[in-house]
């Protein structure tokens, strides 16, 4: 999963107002497949009065939606692309845009036995 918390994802299907719309990643739930995103699949939480919460009422709060409804926006090209990983002539791994070719951020540091000499 090449999808990290604060990355900008584009919804690509689902709610049909929430189709196309570009938002942060607030949370990853990788044993689920699941992601957060801020503003998308709201879902009301109705509370009861209580001295702890004095007024009660309806909470609004993000719900997680699959990691397939989803595609990571390019920082370099701004279109939602999908990713591939490749290495570095120094041994670094990093993730890249299918689309423009542009490195989009470092997966892992350098390894011996993946440098070129």
């Amino acid at each position: 999963m090449h999808i990290r918390v604060d990355d900008i994802v584009e919804v690509i299907t689902g709610e049909a107002d929430e189709v196309g719309q570009r938002r942060k990643v607030l949370k990853v739930l990788r044993d689920e497949g699941k992601l957060v995103v801020e503003g998308i699949n709201r879902a009301y939480r109705h509370i009861r009065r209580s001295q702890k919460n004095l007024q009660g009422g309806r909470l609004s709060k993000e719900m997680p939606i699959s990691i397939s409804n989803v595609m990571l926006v390019c920082s370099n090209c701004g279109k939602p692309t999908r990713t591939g990983a490749r290495f570095r002539p120094d041994g670094t791994k990093e993730l890249r845009c299918k689309r423009c070719q542009a490195a989009i951020r470092v997966l892992a540091p350098p390894r011996g036995a993946r440098a070129s000499k």
